[in-house]
């Protein structure tokens, strides 16, 4: 669906390409059509020049000579050609060499004959009655059939350009309408082009958008067209690149977790004997501060290592299995009653017998595990805390607490590394909830934070159905 409305957008290529080909189309066909416009007129005026010649030479066939007198016999021809012609207007007048008119409109512009050397037909444009009429002037040389003698006469016929622009404008249109379904066909044509070749660039972003997390493996290059092929290569190139630097960033937090776990355990242990030796009471106070501070710093060591273990490593997934994810949460409460019975807490099970998910076995019991140490060290002494597997279509692991519990608009905060809630007392890394998470999405499980019924923080963890 994104896909299909990606070209809608303002900055879509395929939109860009279109646009790109039809404004040149759209000018190309604006000046066809005043090209075509300009010869369509041409045309009708010589359509309508030979039309006005015909009728002036059929007005001169009947101009007759008696004696001396001129006469006009206007046939029925030109007086059909002049009733045919309702778009416009026409006008004809004869007259004699003078210029003095013998019939038809008298105010008729007349034509050059003042001139020996003019021609016997004359084509002009003029204005008559405020009007622009188109007009034809016909020299006629008449034999008098008494005295038979030549005398000359001049027969006019002029029309208004109604008549010439509306044929003109019907040329027009049936050739824009010829050439729209030419431009429209043609774009057509252009975008399934445009969409055909747009194809494998479609495929080549389905292919890096349907990726999973960190899934860094160089892309294929097979089929695709040459315009890509350097795109993909700057892409594999600085795939190689990351995973370099992740690679180097795994190792440096390994090997400086590695080389702090050591002193600090050692360090741990000589306060712990520290301790059993008789000093006085300031001295024992300081020692206990510094056994707490080595005990906090042992554990943020150990979950820094926990975060670099859960890096994605060259984007391949972890290896999953049928576990047993019940039997697995009773067995890391158990391992923790101790502590829970240290600080006073009620560390309880509840729920299924049995229940299976697809997940990792050790991600899944550190998971418990951070769940567990968060919940027995921000609830309290004295506090109630629940494990529960609750099986079914989707199944779900829950750790519930009746602690202080987190406030909801905190809550999306807390899966942040080293984030904690202002005011907080209890000594932590800030890396527990972002190690659950990580751990959540690498078995594509949601996670949810909640009131528990205690009264506390509830943390859920939901599997996909299987």
């Amino acid at each position: 669906m994104a896909d299909r409305q990606s070209w809608r957008r303002p900055d879509s290529l395929r939109l860009r390409l279109l646009w790109g080909l039809s404004l040149p189309l759209l000018l190309l066909l604006s000046l066809d059509a005043y090209l075509t416009y300009q010869r369509s007129l041409a045309g009708a005026n010589a359509a309508f020049d030979r039309m006005l010649h015909t009728s002036a030479r059929a007005i001169a066939n009947g101009i007759s000579s008696h004696g001396g007198e001129v006469r006009v016999d206007i046939p029925y021809f030109a007086l059909q050609m002049f009733e045919s012609n309702a778009a416009g207007k026409v006008f004809y007048r004869v007259s004699d060499a003078r210029g003095k008119a013998l019939t038809g409109y008298e105010d008729l512009p007349p034509p050059a004959i003042k001139r020996a050397d003019a021609p016997a037909l004359q084509f002009a444009d003029a204005d008559y009655l405020g009007e622009e009429v188109r007009l034809v002037s016909l020299r006629q040389t008449v034999r008098d059939m008494l005295t038979l003698r030549d005398q000359e006469v001049w027969v006019q016929v002029a029309e208004t350009p109604e008549s010439r622009q509306e044929l003109a404008r019907g040329l027009l249109l049936g050739s824009l309408l010829q050439e729209a379904l030419l431009v429209a066909t043609l774009l057509l044509i252009v975008w399934l082009a445009v969409s055909r070749g747009l194809r494998p660039l479609r495929r080549l972003s389905a292919e890096v958008a349907s990726r999973k997390e960190g899934e860094l493996a160089p892309l294929p290059t097979a089929g695709l067209p040459n315009e890509l092929t350097p795109l993909v290569d700057a892409l594999n190139l600085h795939g190689e690149r990351l995973q370099r630097l992740f690679a180097a960033r795994r190792r440096f937090i390994d090997d400086a977790a590695h080389q702090l776990k050591t002193p600090l355990a050692v360090m741990q242990s000589q306060a712990e004997l520290a301790l059993r030796e008789e000093a006085p009471a300031e001295q024992q106070r300081q020692l206990r501060r510094l056994l707490d501070g080595m005990r906090q710093a042992g554990h943020m060591v150990a979950q820094l290592l926990q975060m670099s273990r859960l890096e994605p490593d060259n984007g391949q997934p972890i290896a999953l299995e049928k576990v047993d994810a019940a039997a697995l949460a009773r067995e890391v409460a158990l391992e923790w009653a101790a502590a829970a019975h240290e600080r006073g807490a009620d560390l309880g099970y509840e729920g299924a017998e049995a229940m299976l998910v697809s997940g990792n076995r050790a991600l899944l019991r550190e998971l418990l595990n951070n769940l567990l140490d968060n919940a027995l060290r921000y609830a309290g002494d004295g506090a109630v805390v629940t494990v529960a597997a609750i099986d079914g279509p989707q199944p779900c692991l829950e750790v519930r607490d009746s602690g202080p519990g987190i406030p909801e608009a905190e809550r999306e905060k807390v899966l942040l590394r080293f984030y904690r809630l202002a005011g907080e007392r209890q000594e932590g890394s800030g890396l527990g909830l972002a190690i659950v998470r990580e751990i959540a999405g690498r078995h594509g499980a949601r996670l949810s934070l909640g009131r528990a019924e205690e009264g506390g923080l509830k943390v859920g963890l939901r599997f996909p159905a299987a």
